[in-house]
């Protein structure tokens, strides 16, 4: 029979159109059983989250082996030697300024420098001084010490200057090391900073063997006075005749306790960050803490300020930021102190001095001043796995944004132009899946931030254990940046479903893979974009972490330009290559992770000493703060990855998963398995005997007493005051006002404060004339009894200038004063012969004749004083004394400048005296 061909043809043509010449047929990868597998997507997060931490780990836990004597050799630096002297300080307990206490700490310094001296090399000259340093005034320009003047009085330190006996042109030129002494009266100080004493002083007997080849002599500063305004190392610059003989300042601080001690600020010269990179054996550092630590998010200072700001000297500020939960309180102790922090430190430094003391070219001050003018040779530095540092110039690192940011620009204008307006459309919906991720991950994160105060017994419940905030934080951030991509993701498959069926011989199937697998291209470039803004802001405000933002973008576009892109624009897309997202994030990881998950740690730590003016901060600011950072790095770091997830089916698995873990952290919590505070990081509370003569000034003086309880930790203190039970009463209603800061929320306790204290300990204010002229001017004494350890806040609207005067010696002269908030405060410590007895000259603001205020106006100004002073007592009251016994394991008392001892005196001149 014979066969019809028109029959046989017809029964072999397809239902659906024949796919065009070209079209690529791997587009159905993703249908039927070659769908991408969710199982591989989460093994490839869980590497990616690993190797983050192990960077972490081997970037800043990995430590030296600690050397003895014998090991380290005579030249050579050796950890047990400095742990000794670090024991033999913290043995002393709190040393503050004035304390007995650091009258020994002080001795066994000038013995030890004193051993160094005779066991130096023969060709080597060592010359060890106790200085006395007479008053003055430090008034820097900024940072926490802004409308403030500190003044000082009978300090000491130990200076041991080290240089060669042939080599003369050392005299005038040398190298400080410097760190201090003193402690705040909360703790022994084993981290800050007796860690950084221990090794300048085993550093200095290892200097004293190899200096007769130097050509730049070596300072080490002992100083005292830093914890109370940096007025150590200010009083040696002005006061000591080898401080002009410095051509560059090496500060040792710690911001915790032990650990990797690393730069967190270089320069302005960028000499000393070049030379340590070359030389140090465990590189530590980086820019982003410098830019941190400038911009004030990090509320402290160092000796460094004074190095830079006041003597215009250049080089590197170490710390130790370990554990920095337990930075001023009865922590920080030698039993934390890390086996190897002090080696690490140790070796670097003595690496370091041994590179740039031979050389005779250290940068001039001058030339110092006028790099940090200019900002072009600033450095930009970081360490890569602590094994190796790299460091550039600003004025590189702008020529290179540069190129990056006009690369970028170019490659997307021409794909822009190739593609046409549906990529220019593609690529705006691409941008707001990024914008649409980023609130989502925010959103969902700070939700957990206001929730926690609410149900939890403390507001900050992750404090003793820092891993909490990734259940707490980043489980809710992922979810929300995983949402809030895949509403994006669904945007631009709505839009490109309508591109693609204007493509009529394309069949529905096909259709649909193609705008899946286009999408998720979208959001996988949206990364480029993100990191591309970034990277432009960082290099229009020069910022130095631009470098984060370089390789989180340049590597992972390199990668797809290599193994995705193609110059067709006929090719339909296929899915994404695993080998694109390992070959692009390899570089970031090893290059940032590290230092995110760092930042993360100290920021949980700071929260201890969150609230500057306790109670003055929502309970829920704190949390916030960590929120919104660690939802910031998981919308920009996993920003690639997770654009695969979308086609994976692994979305319901990562939300599914990443619940759980938020669960479990809440029952962690709520069930008080982990308590937020422990013995060994406690919350930071004070307790102050406070004895109130405020308002008082004319009239007999019945002063009010009781015993003050507050905390800079945020959250109530109910539980901690019924385990006291001593009468306390908490509230918003016990302000107190501490001159340096006010107590918006605390707990009082009248009973039994009678004792501990006299009338004769009470600083009086007396007028002694006032002048009303043309020009007003109001002569005050004041007496501080006992204390040598003061604040005075002077009213700046009523007052324009003064002087400040004490045994007859001028402190604080007249002109350039600032103010703050309306207020100009004089901050006073000194050793046991500092004054009780001064005058203050107040030089009143000329007014013109009252218009007619508003009556509120006038009663806000008649309330505020003219003078409010603080005066401390470093005492213990019977009842105080009680107070601290009964304190519970879990709290600690905290220390600063500004903090009062446990005895302190309020008094005030009002303005109409």
């Amino acid at each position: 029979m014979r066969r019809n061909p028109n029959n046989s043809s017809s029964k072999s043509k397809p239902s659906t159109s024949q796919e065009p010449v070209g079209v690529d047929t791997t587009a159905g990868l993703i249908s039927g059983k070659k769908r991408r597998s969710g199982f591989v997507w989460l093994i490839l997060f869980g590497v990616i989250i690993y190797s983050s931490w192990a960077v972490y780990h081997y970037q800043f836990e990995s430590l030296p082996s600690a050397l003895t004597a014998e090991q380290a050799g005579k030249r050579g630096f050796s950890e047990v030697e400095a742990m000794k002297h670090v024991q033999a300080l913290t043995q002393l307990g709190p040393h503050p300024v004035g304390s007995d206490a650091l009258d020994l700490a002080l001795q066994y310094v000038l013995t030890e420098a004193e051993n160094i001296k005779e066991t130096a090399h023969w060709e080597v000259d060592v010359q060890v001084e106790l200085f006395h340093v007479k008053a003055g005034a430090n008034r820097l320009l900024g940072g926490l010490f802004k409308g403030k003047t500190l003044v000082y009085s009978d300090l000491n330190h130990i200076i041991l200057r080290i240089l060669p006996k042939y080599a003369s042109e050392a005299r005038e030129n040398a190298i400080l090391v410097s760190s201090h002494i003193d402690t705040v009266f909360s703790t022994e100080g084993a981290g800050d900073c007796s860690s950084c004493v221990g090794v300048m002083l085993e550093l200095a007997r290892g200097i004293s063997q190899w200096a007769h080849g130097f050509k730049n002599a070596i300072i080490f500063l002992f100083n005292t006075g830093e914890e109370e305004g940096l007025n150590g190392a200010h009083s040696f610059i002005t006061q000591h005749p080898w401080s002009k003989t410095i051509r560059m300042a090496i500060d040792l601080e710690a911001m915790g306790i032990g650990g990797k001690s690393g730069i967190f600020q270089a320069g302005p010269h960028p000499f000393a960050i070049e030379n340590f990179a070359l030389a140090a054996k465990y590189p530590s550092g980086h820019v982003v803490a410098q830019d941190l630590f400038s911009s004030g998010v990090i509320k402290s200072a160092t000796d460094f300020q004074v190095y830079k700001e006041v003597a215009g000297l250049s080089g590197l500020d170490f710390a130790y930021t370990d554990n920095s939960g337990v930075y001023h309180t009865k922590n920080d102790k030698l039993e934390f102190l890390k086996s190897g922090s002090l080696q690490h430190l140790g070796e670097n430094m003595l690496a370091f001095l041994l590179q740039i003391a031979p050389t005779p070219h250290l940068p001039k001050g001058n030339a110092m001043r006028e790099e940090e003018k200019s900002g072009q040779d600033t450095a930009v530095f970081f360490d890569i796995l602590g094994t190796y540092m790299i460091v550039y110039s600003q004025r590189f690192a702008s020529m290179l944004h540069n190129s990056v940011i006009m690369q970028s620009l170019l490659i997307w204008v021409t794909s822009l132009l190739v593609g046409g307006y549906p990529a220019a459309i593609s690529l705006g919906l691409s941008c707001l899946s990024a914008i649409l991720m980023l609130i989502f991950s925010m959103s969902f994160s700070i939700l957990v931030a206001f929730i926690l105060p609410q149900i939890s017994s403390s507001p900050v419940p992750y404090v003793a254990n820092p891993w909490l905030v990734i259940g707490l934080f980043a489980a809710p951030a992922l979810i929300g940046a995983l949402i809030g991509q895949h509403f994006g993701y669904l945007i631009i498959q709505m839009y490109l479903s309508n591109v693609y069926t204007k493509k009529k011989q394309l069949s529905s199937v096909i259709q649909a893979d193609l705008v899946k697998l286009e999408a998720e291209r979208w959001l996988f470039k949206a990364g480029f974009i993100k990191w591309l803004v970034v990277l432009i802001l960082g290099h229009y405000y020069k910022i130095g972490s631009s470098y984060i933002a370089l390789f989180w973008l340049v590597p992972p576009a390199f990668a797809y330009g290599l193994l995705e892109a193609t110059l067709t624009p006929a090719r339909f897309p296929r899915p994404l290559k695993l080998a694109t997202l390992l070959m692009g994030l390899a570089l970031p990881i090893i290059i940032s992770s590290g230092t995110f998950i760092r930042l993360a740690v100290t920021i949980v730590g700071i929260v201890v000493r969150f609230d500057r003016n306790p109670g003055g901060t929502p309970e829920w600011l704190g949390n916030t703060i960590i929120a919104v950072f660690i939802a910031v790095v998981i919308c920009f770091t996993l920003v690639y990855i997770l654009s695969y997830a979308h086609l994976s089916g692994a979305t319901r698995t990562i939300i599914l998963g990443t619940s759980v873990l938020f669960g479990l952290s809440l029952i962690l919590i709520l069930s008080g398995v982990l308590p937020p505070f422990t013995e060994d990081t406690g919350r930071a509370v004070n307790v102050v005997h406070i004895v109130d003569t405020t308002g008082s000034y004319g009239n007999k003086q019945h002063p009010s007493s009781y015993v003050s309880l507050f905390s800079t930790t945020p959250g109530t203190l109910i539980e901690e005051v019924e385990q006291i039970k001593e009468g306390f009463s908490c509230g918003r209603d016990n302000v107190v006002d501490l001159v340096t800061f006010s107590v918006k929320y605390g707990c009082w306790a009248h009973e039994d404060t009678k004792g501990g204290w006299s009338d004769a300990d009470i600083p009086t204010l007396r007028v002694n004339s006032d002048t009303i002229g043309d020009e007003r001017i109001t002569q005050v004494s004041i007496d501080t009894q006992v204390s040598i350890r003061w604040s005075l806040a002077i009213n700046t609207k009523e007052v324009e200038d003064f002087i400040l005067t004490g045994n007859s010696d001028e402190l604080v002269p007249f002109g350039n004063k600032s103010s703050t908030d309306g207020w100009h405060i004089i901050q006073f410590s000194g050793g046991k012969e500092a004054p009780r007895k001064f005058e203050l000259t107040l030089f009143w603001v000329k007014k013109p004749m009252k218009s007619a205020h508003s009556v509120d106006e006038q009663t806000t100004e008649e309330q505020q004083p003219l003078l409010k002073l603080r005066t401390d007592v470093d005492r213990l009251t019977p009842k105080a004394e009680r107070v601290l016994k009964k304190l519970p394991e879990w709290c600690s008392q905290f220390g600063k400048s500004t903090s009062p001892y446990n005895l302190a005196f309020l008094s005030s001149l009002p303005v109409d005296f």
